[in-house]
């Protein structure tokens, strides 16, 4: 694949899948396997939504190449590789490369809550470990830091392939400010399933989605008739899945689209690793109720 091609559609955040404790490699293969088939534009393995905090090192590696096998080249494929030490992040960044991967996404360090100087410096001596695509992975609400506009902008400077930002801070406003900054030169990608179709009204190209885990061609089809410029076809949708894209955060994410899941048997479990737990009676019946109602 072009190591510069441009990331937009949909692309889904995979969850990971446990059973008795331990990755499900083979109901991964699979899920790869119906979100292909399910239409979906590529893969986004080991972020926050593949548990990443939780899994070991060598088990998060596993993950990267386990999805890039099962692939083949059909989709890209960006791989989590963040993390709040710098020299953790090159060390998977360039270990996620060597395996093949098509780009990697990088969240905003988190806990340490660095300056915009230190997140200048972070993102770019793991810039300089590779010449494939980065995604900027910002998230206030979980990291205690934002990516700034500024930061981007020296980013995009220095480094052409630092060309894309999944934005989860939950303003339209912000993606208008990073758009007005840098106009096409950067691809902006939303970081939440309900804030798709807005952010795309104001030029975002896509989605990294937790949803389309469970409705890979349903998400696809909004995204694509946005992109399309078809409004009314691309609003109709979201206004159906709206339900969905909100209950699927009920809780901690991905306790609620593992139980989803598992409940449509796309997966064979809803497990989740500590601190995580399963969904509680009360959500698990808000989750059911929303997921029937869509499907009537």
């Amino acid at each position: 694949m072009n190591r510069l091609r441009p990331f937009t559609g949909t692309y889904t955040a995979l969850v990971t899948p446990f059973r008795r404790g331990a990755v499900a490699f083979d109901e991964l293969r699979r899920l790869v396997e119906q979100q292909i088939k399910g239409g979906i534009d590529g893969l986004v393995p080991v972020g926050t939504t593949g548990e990443s905090p939780t899994v070991s090192h060598e088990e998060h590696l596993e993950i990267i190449r386990g999805t890039i096998d099962a692939a083949r080249g059909r989709v890209p494929v960006i791989a989590g590789t963040g993390s709040n030490s710098t020299r953790e992040a090159i060390d998977m960044t360039k270990a996620a490369d060597a395996a093949g991967a098509d780009g990697f996404l990088l969240v905003a360090p988190y806990y340490n809550r660095p300056t915009q100087e230190g997140l200048f410096r972070h993102f770019s001596e793991i810039a300089e470990t590779t010449a494939k695509p980065i995604v900027l992975y910002s998230i206030p609400g979980r990291c205690g830091v934002e990516i700034s506009v500024g930061v981007i902008e020296r980013l995009r400077a220095r480094y052409p392939h630092v060309a894309h930002i999944k934005e989860a801070g939950g303003s339209v406003d912000r993606v208008d400010q990073i758009l007005q900054a840098l106009g096409d030169s950067v691809t902006v990608l939303s970081g939440d399933d309900s804030l798709t179709l807005p952010f795309m009204a104001v030029g975002a190209r896509g989605v990294i989605s937790v949803v389309s885990n469970l409705l890979p061609r349903e998400v696809s089809r909004m995204v694509e008739h946005a992109l399309a410029g078809d409004y009314a076809r691309a609003r109709k949708l979201h206004r159906r899945l709206y339900p969905v894209f909100k209950h699927m955060f009920i809780e901690s994410n991905p306790s609620p689209i593992k139980f989803a899941m598992a409940q449509a048997g796309l997966i064979g479990s809803e497990d989740v690793r500590s601190p995580l737990v399963p969904l509680s009676p009360a959500s698990r019946q808000t989750v059911r109720s929303t997921l029937a109602a869509f499907r009537r």
